[in-house]
């Protein structure tokens, strides 16, 4: 501004243009803050740990070894080094927009075999599969049956006479040998 006062600009034209920067900075403020609020960044789901069905739950049985439970649950979350006996299953589903999802299950081992389970009821795999809907939206789904007037858009074939006058193919050829017989 002193720059413009330098060059003779008249006092007045100074101040009016302080006034207009002013204005159109503070118009500006209000503008990103109505933008921030339209456009929102994109906020990923997070899944950590093993999801554990009921299905698996069920196919465990006391007396098997860690290794036929790793088979059926996978790699455990949690092993502590002060709790040898003891595996922690743990999962979390964080989803925007809707409520967390948190499951556990903690397996016990007594002498090296399974002793017994403890923990969430877990769901089945298809209330899992369920659940992973979204809450936010749902989709439209089409009818997927058609309707007596769009069957009749359509003509009828006879299968029967069809396959009857079908020709028949000709006979395969036979192929020489690729390389002649050794002597």
């Amino acid at each position: 501004m002193f720059a413009l006062a330098r060059w003779g600009a008249p006092r007045g034209a100074v101040v009016s243009l302080a006034t207009v920067l002013a204005a159109g900075l503070a118009g500006c403020a209000g503008t990103g803050e109505r933008i921030a609020n339209v456009v929102t960044p994109y906020k990923v789901s997070v899944v950590q740990g093993n999801f554990v069905s009921r299905e698996q739950v069920q196919a465990l049985q006391p007396g098997m070894g860690r290794q036929q439970v790793r088979e059926i649950l996978g790699t455990p979350l949690m092993v502590s080094v002060f709790h040898g006996d003891r595996w922690e299953y743990v999962f979390t589903l964080k989803r925007p927009g809707l409520e967390a999802q948190m499951r556990k299950l903690t397996v016990f081992f007594k002498d090296g075999v399974m002793d017994h389970v403890e923990g969430d009821e877990m769901p089945s795999e298809s209330e899992f599969v369920a659940s992973l809907g979204s809450k936010l939206s749902k989709p439209k789904v089409p009818p997927l049956e058609a309707t007596e007037e769009q069957l009749a858009r359509f003509p009828k074939a006879e299968p029967a006479a069809e396959t009857a006058a079908a020709p028949t193919p000709p006979p395969v050829a036979s192929y020489p040998p690729l390389e002649a017989p050794r002597r």
